[in-house]
């Protein structure tokens, strides 16, 4: 257990595009102080190191003797060998999404953490976006979730399906908006077009409570689009994580020429005797760096010894569900006869 006043030395490992990102917000961590980095890439570690001044370790385990946290911002495929040497050398780790590539990985990665009582946080940073933030703690029971997460073609994450690299943002707000509860049924399609793995794919998910969620992911658009909107009893959200943005359209029984709340009256419905006002409003979002407040998060949770803000468990039933997904589109893959 730490002190509040302790700070907790901090290590990265992976200097790609947002490695590099996570050393910058590292050594401005409340609370945490960067002891320095590791990359594959010697050149690239060495080149990270000195645009921040802080020390290139030359492995793993040089890193591993000198950090109490790290983040791993790996490959995906290489997140449960990295995770496993630090998670038992009792090292706290943050890892950014997907939590591994398949679910029996992310379990034992979790039953390491627990068993060496380290904090592990997955790193799905659409949590922390202001335009989700604006929600607030009174979130709306949606009936009908519909997505879009569209980029332009990279390199970079061609080693895993466009299932794990983008639509596992919006699998995991939606689990998170159905309070935890995985979907009953799925069926999803997906197709290859500039790398070996799923480029384009869609999923419709169906929850117990009702709620039906509908996902679609692009990593060959024109242009990029992260936007989802929920539609609840009486209100319609519209979330724009790009910008970042929130509109919500309510109806409501208050009196038609008051407002306590900022919304702006659009006209009124009548319902037999009763007359009911539609607002429009768009909340004020903060104006935060996402990453930046995950790792804020990390480093609190670790202090405290609370649970972080993205649990391992929340990772795995993301990854979990974006299993199933890349099963149905596995499964709706016509077969071509031969004979």
């Amino acid at each position: 257990m730490y002190n509040l006043t302790d700070k907790i030395r901090v290590g990265v490992i992976g200097t790609g595009k947002l490695g590099a990102i996570h050393v910058k917000l590292a050594k401005d961590t409340p609370g945490a102080v960067l002891t320095g980095l590791y990359d594959v890439n010697s050149e690239r570690s060495a080149q990270i190191a000195s645009e921040h001044n802080v020390r290139a370790f030359e492995s793993l385990k040089d890193l591993f003797d000198d950090v109490d946290a790290c983040s791993i911002v790996t490959p995906t495929s290489t997140h449960y060998e990295v995770a496993t040497q630090a998670l038992g050398r009792g090292i706290h780790c943050f890892i950014e999404k997907p939590i591994a590539t398949r679910v029996e990985e992310a379990v034992e990665i979790g039953r390491i953490a627990e068993e060496q009582k380290c904090v592990l946080q997955v790193g799905h940073v659409e949590r922390f976006n202001p335009a989700f933030l604006a929600l607030g703690t009174s979130q709306p029971d949606p009936l009908f979730i519909e997505a879009h997460r569209l980029a332009q073609f990279s390199p970079r994450a061609s080693d895993v399906a466009v299932v794990l690299d983008l639509m596992i943002h919006d699998i995991d707000l939606v689990l998170a908006l159905n309070r935890g509860e995985e979907p009953t049924e799925i069926r999803a399609s997906g197709v290859s077009v500039v790398s070996d793995e799923i480029d384009i794919a869609n999923a419709r998910l169906e929850f117990a409570n009702g709620c039906t969620a509908n996902l679609t992911a692009s990593r060959i658009s024109r242009s990029s689009m992260r936007k989802m909107r929920l539609f609840a009893r009486d209100s319609y959200i519209a979330l724009d994580f790009a910008a970042p943005s929130i509109e919500i359209i309510s109806i409501s029984d208050d009196d038609p020429s008051t407002s306590h709340d900022g919304s702006m009256m659009l006209g009124e419905i009548e319902q037999g005797p009763k007359v009911r006002s539609i607002r429009y409003g768009k909340p004020v979002t903060k104006s935060v760096n996402a990453i930046a407040e995950e790792l804020k998060g990390f480093v609190e949770a670790i202090k405290r010894g609370t649970p972080p803000p993205v649990t391992a468990a929340e990772g795995t039933s993301a990854l979990r569900v974006a299993e199933m997904i890349l099963g149905e589109i596995a499964a709706s893959k016509p077969t071509i006869d031969l004979v």
